[in-house]
């Protein structure tokens, strides 16, 4: 994706956490970035638990980032060419300064970072403090999780209906891929992220997700947040 596709999935998320009472008050700049830029924040960053695959961020510091000016061109052998990217102050107004995501990745897989760093900097912006790493990260990826749940079966429900609609007419329009019916590419990769997050075999990432979707499964979303504001774990 690149940054404008990403602003529009940008504000998906967003109504999509306020469609789930979290919405976030504060206006996060959302920077598409080069590995390199990603590296440097992250270890300009004072705290923070990460994959050693990183591929978002939620910062919190001051920092200057290089971020995507300008479209690459894809050229021989698919290299990236005419990359422009340019510095960005980020000044800290509130407890989040940014989120960075890598650019140049599917729409499915670019929304399940940028939802798992969108709870990072709800946690923050609300005051969850002192909590562990596999806490914070497991109800992170619980709402990635939750989000691709929702395209998935948004997809299923555009899938059905671009098929009853070309049962009744020869010429129908195809459907959008970012809303609506799914492409083949878009199922299988949907199905796959989930299946990475499901399965993770990593404590902070996959035991806190599965402690974390079991919780909101039996307790809820708002109550399993009440919680883990209160006790920094989550209900058992």
């Amino acid at each position: 994706m690149d940054s404008p596709e990403c602003q529009h999935l940008y504000m998906d998320i967003q109504e999509f956490f306020e469609g789930l009472n979290m919405k976030v008050e504060q206006q996060v700049p959302l920077l598409l970035v080069e590995r390199q830029a990603l590296n440097e924040a992250l270890e300009a960053e004072k705290s923070g638990h990460h994959l050693p695959e990183t591929r978002g961020l939620c910062l919190s510091e001051e920092q200057i980032v290089r971020t995507i000016l300008k479209r690459p061109t894809i050229g021989p052998g698919n290299r990236i060419m005419d990359m422009i990217t340019g510095p960005y102050k980020l000044v800290r107004r509130c407890e989040v300064t940014a989120i960075l995501i890598l650019y140049g990745l599917p729409r499915l897989q670019t929304g399940s970072i940028l939802a798992h760093e969108m709870m990072h900097a709800y946690l923050r912006l609300k005051g969850y403090r002192s909590l562990s790493p596999q806490v914070e990260e497991g109800i992170c990826q619980v709402l990635s999780h939750l989000w691709l749940e929702s395209e998935i079966i948004a997809g299923a429900s555009g899938n059905a209906a671009s098929s009853s609609a070309s049962s009744s007419s020869s010429s129908a329009a195809p459907t959008s891929s970012k809303k609506g019916a799914k492409t083949e590419f878009e199922k299988k990769l949907g199905a796959f992220i989930k299946n990475q997050i499901e399965t993770d075999s990593s404590v902070e990432y996959g035991d806190g997700f599965r402690a974390g979707i079991q919780a909101v499964e039996q307790y809820g979303l708002r109550s399993t947040l009440d919680h883990m504001r209160l006790t920094g774990s989550f209900p058992y």
